[in-house]
């Protein structure tokens, strides 16, 4: 028995998504609504979707270290609705405290290590500003990146920027 080589595995992998991909067809969004432009990302996702509805989180963002988030995440209403939101607990109570939405907010803007945090006004002692930092990075908001900097991970910039739209009234 032989060992598979996973190089010839990716290449399998790929090969069966390609197929599907060319498989599928695609869902073509009238011209009236793309040369309109309202409401086009809802028209999308209509035709993608079956009576129930779906969710669509989207966006693209440059960070101003240059980074580039570009984030897209549908998901059918009845998953959403069946999901345990006890689980999202952890995740959104980090969110829930204005000193830590102020170091995202910091870290966003290219504040990133202890010392450059604890020079803004209100986040408290580097004590406090560790504190912070690890209870954010536990529920996947900041990662370190190394020589003692955070960053935010690309891939939560859009669901971040995504909730504090959803937070205004």
């Amino acid at each position: 028995m032989t060992k598979a080589d996973p190089l010839d595995a990716l290449e399998q992998r790929i090969s069966r998504l390609e197929a599907r991909l060319s498989e599928s067809d695609p869902v073509t969004i009238p011209a009236e609504v793309l040369e309109t432009g309202t409401l086009w990302a809802l028209e999308g996702l209509r035709l993608r979707t079956d009576e129930l509805g779906a969710v669509l989180l989207v966006g693209h963002v440059r960070l101003p270290d240059g980074r580039i988030s570009q984030w897209q995440e549908a998901s059918d209403t009845g998953a959403l609705l069946d999901d345990d939101w006890a689980e999202a607990a952890d995740v959104l109570a980090a969110l829930g405290n204005p000193v830590r939405l102020h170091l995202l907010r910091r870290v966003l803007d290219g504040a990133c290590t202890v010392t450059e945090l604890t020079e803004v006004d209100g986040v408290g002692t580097s004590g406090q500003v560790y504190h912070h930092l690890r209870q954010l990075t536990a529920a996947g908001w900041l990662r370190g990146v190394g020589g003692g900097r955070h960053e935010v991970p690309v891939a939560r910039v859009i669901p971040l920027l995504t909730l504090m739209l959803g937070a205004r009234r």
